[in-house]
């Protein structure tokens, strides 16, 4: 008697679980219901005539050593068909390998004006943004086209992420871009999150409301917009520069505006363990960022429900429906691989691999639960706490800590 009620529990348990599941599923089914209409939408909307709208621009590229296809990335900004356009390096001394690169492509073309700007070791905790704080300072243009090294272009990408800006109202502009692998399962992997993942968000959030952040790999935005703001430097102390830019943008009245233009990012992390940190370091920065947002993202995932189904669904004795929800989770997310893959940014490899995707689905979960544990991460090799709102607080490590308390020791003797 005592067994049967033992077991009779056990079932309860099961299917418990089994709803659990079951509610997830419809609640991420309606998510890629909203998602492909969002889609459609982002590919729908009327495309404006080229316009005459062609200001001096001033491109600005932080660097920071050797990444894969780092000379044909920057290479893509050189080649661009633009008429008036100028392109500003910045590393922080003229060791960093990167700069060689550099002085090959400006020896190649002469004729685009370019320079390199050394910012020198950062003095707050976001090296980027130090670096660009002393690259606008040389920059000519009232226009700034901020983006990454790890990012490929086509000749027209300045004339179509600058046309937005003809309106008044439109104070930046940023990119949807597709994950652009450079070898291995990892990379493959977090290429699929770049393409599926990052831009269902971002397309979602673009009809739920209005734009209040931006991309990183390409922001687009106004001197003026800047110089209210106080300046690019304000950025200096957040993880998520980007974000707080949009934010900060919008906080202005202005509009932020994502164009069709899409971009390739090139994936860097081949291996497992850079790639894992790398997608951490993301969560737990939109997590600091965005606290709400990024608590509901939890229902958007479909496999964590599907597997949850399938092993409810063996438990509570009824395994046709537990299988059938892990079939509907798998269905979801490889219809979700090429509905946004393909259908916002023309991944083919959101097509070819979307068999791959729920596998993707399964570690962003994980990497979103990840997001969670602690507060410190790692950038660059160095580690920075994070704290409410975004911002970052650079943690000594051992070797630095202990050189401290040598000089402390020695100043009070």
């Amino acid at each position: 008697m005592e067994k049967a009620v033992q077991l009779g529990t056990v079932v309860m348990v099961f299917q418990v679980l089994l709803f659990a599941a079951i509610i997830g599923l419809v609640c991420c089914t309606g998510f890629l219901a909203l998602l492909l209409y969002s889609v459609f939408r982002f590919r729908s909307r009327h495309h404006p005539r080229k316009s005459n709208f062609e200001p001096p621009v001033s491109l600005l590229k932080p660097l920071c050593g050797l990444e894969p296809r780092l000379a044909e990335n920057l290479e893509s900004f050189f080649l661009q068909v633009y008429p008036k356009f100028e392109i500003i390096f910045g590393a922080r001394n003229a060791d960093d390998p990167a700069i060689r690169i550099v002085e090959r492509l400006m020896a190649k073309y002469p004729y685009v004006p370019a320079r390199v700007c050394y910012s020198g070791e950062p003095d707050r905790p976001n090296a980027k943004v130090c670096s660009l704080e002393k690259m606008i300072a040389h920059a000519t243009s009232d226009f700034y086209v901020i983006s990454d090294s790890d990012v490929h272009v086509g000749p027209q990408y300045i004339r179509d992420i600058l046309a937005p800006l003809s309106n008044p109202q439109v104070g930046l502009v940023s990119c949807l871009y597709r994950g652009v692998p450079t070898g291995g399962l990892w990379s493959r992997l977090e290429a699929l999150g770049m393409s599926v993942e990052m831009t269902s968000g971002v397309v979602v959030s673009n009809v739920l409301e209005e734009m209040k952040f931006a991309l990183g790999p390409t922001m687009v935005v106004r001197r003026e917009v800047v110089e209210k703001m106080g300046g690019i430097g304000v950025l200096a102390e957040y993880c998520a520069d980007d974000y707080v830019l949009g934010n900060l943008a919008a906080s202005q009245g202005l509009k932020v505006v994502i164009p069709n233009h899409v971009i390739d990012h090139i994936v860097l992390n081949r291996s497992f363990k850079d790639s894992v940190r790398h997608q951490v370091r993301w969560m737990k920065s939109t997590r600091f960022s965005r606290p709400k947002g990024h608590f509901g993202t939890a229902l958007t995932f479909a496999m964590p429900f599907g597997l949850l189904g399938l092993v409810a669904g063996f438990g509570a004795g009824q395994p046709i429906l537990g299988a059938a929800l892990f079939g509907w989770a798998v269905l979801n997310r490889m219809i979700m691989s090429v509905a946004t893959g393909w259908g916002a940014v023309k991944d083919p490899n959101a097509v070819k691999y979307c068999w791959l995707y729920p596998l993707r689905d399964m570690m962003g979960f994980f990497f979103w639960a990840a997001g969670y544990w602690g507060t410190e991460i790692v950038w660059r090799q160095d580690r920075y706490k994070l704290s409410y709102g975004g911002k970052m607080l650079r943690v000594a490590g051992e070797e630095e800590a202990a050189n401290s308390r040598s000089i402390a020791v020695d100043h009070l003797a």
